[in-house]
């Protein structure tokens, strides 16, 4: 099989491993092992009788929900099929522009949109170097209840030229995939002001609690030329519904509507995400859950010889290897059925990197003893 160029192929870990795709435990796929949700589960069940009929093309009730939760007037929200399809009509609208900045190393999808329509990229690399400024277990304290803020400075500058030219836009994902940085929303807004388009991929921002977000959410009815796009699907554990939405102006999202195809958001995932949006409990399990894991992750990857992780806001975790991660992950699947996300597919960082998910502490703690079993 060919490898995978994304997270969460089951299918090519279980051939390599040798087992059933059920037996592989997974942290390739940044997904929250707390979901999905009952809220969700309970809102699939009730919508069971809608399958006879065709959803509402508008999706007024989802646009309604999703407004409430954001703060978004339902105009300015265009749900989607994950947030992969509306990154696809970023992208259309992107390649109308002289020129892109994006910021690599970067998500594989981004390349896959912004090629299908011939768009002209600039890349704009992040000196990973400058991450690593100050020792990486120096960011981590014996403070259990440490913030995201301590673990990666919202300060950080974008890598990308500031300059007067409004036919270049911008396509940025916040807090950044792969390394896990999280960007001001101060040090974004110079270039919303400058630049054509700036579409901002926020699809890891929700793991962060709302007094911690970067979010530009709250500047789309200042700005007509940004877009935000989130995912539903990681935080509440639903990859396989696909659901995501765009908030920008509604010329932008009328557009959209027009050329896309119709229902792309199917009945149960609508009512799933209408209901999963409101679970404040579920949102505050997350927020309290992630910062102690992630944590204790970090320092155990931190403690195998050869492996330096970077601290980072998501709930992922890059980390660089002295040894082949091609190998580490070979090694994991046959011996350990554990499946490493590697990262062949960011050009810049190659076969001395790997990502992995923040998982429950069980599976974490079985991550870091195969990972000191292989390493050994």
């Amino acid at each position: 099989m060919i490898r995978p160029v994304h997270g969460g192929n089951l299918a090519w870990a279980a051939a390599l491993a040798g087992c059933p795709a059920s037996a592989i435990l997974d942290f390739s796929a940044s997904i929250s092992p707390l979901g999905p949700p009952e809220s969700a589960l309970a809102a699939i069940q009730a919508h069971l009788s809608s399958l006879t009929a065709y959803p509402d093309p508008d999706y007024g009730e989802l646009r309604t929900a999703l407004g409430e939760a954001l703060n978004v007037d339902p105009d300015w929200i265009l749900p989607g099929n994950g947030s992969a399809e509306l990154l696809t009509w970023a992208a259309w609208d992107l390649s109308k522009l002289e020129a892109t900045y994006l910021v690599t190393p970067a998500f594989g999808d981004y390349w896959r949109a912004l090629s299908a329509f011939g768009a002209k990229v600039l890349k704009c690399p992040l000196e990973l170097e400058l991450l690593d400024a100050e020792p990486r277990s120096g960011l981590v304290t014996d403070d259990l209840s440490v913030s995201n803020r301590s673990l990666v400075s919202p300060s950080f500058p974008l890598p990308v030229p500031l300059a007067l030219d409004a036919d270049r836009g911008l396509l940025l994902n916040n807090p950044h995939n792969p390394t896990g940085l999280l960007f001001g929303r101060e040090a974004i807004l110079p270039y919303v002001k400058q630049l054509g388009m700036v579409v901002v991929d926020e699809a890891f921002m929700d793991f962060l609690p709302p007094s911690e977000q970067e979010t530009l959410i709250d500047a789309v009815e200042e700005f007509p030329n940004l877009v935000i796009l989130r995912s539903l699907t990681k935080f509440y554990s639903l990859p396989g519904l696909r659901l995501g939405c765009a908030i920008a102006h509604p010329d932008i999202l009328g557009r959209w509507q027009l050329l896309r195809d119709p229902w792309p958001v199917n009945a149960l995932a609508a009512a799933a995400a209408a209901a999963v949006v409101r679970d404040t409990v579920f949102e505050r399990q997350t927020w309290d859950w992630l910062p102690v894991a992630r944590r204790e992750l970090f320092e155990g990857l931190a403690n195998l010889p050869g492996l330096q992780p970077f601290a980072g806001a998501a709930n992922f975790l890059l980390v660089e290897s002295s040894m082949s991660v091609s190998l580490i992950q070979k090694s994991l699947l046959e011996r350990h059925r554990i499946l490493i996300r590697d990262c062949l597919s960011f050009p810049e960082l190659g076969d001395r990197f790997f990502r992995v998910a923040v998982r429950s502490r069980a599976d974490n703690l079985r991550l870091i003893a195969g990972l000191a079993e292989v390493i050994r």
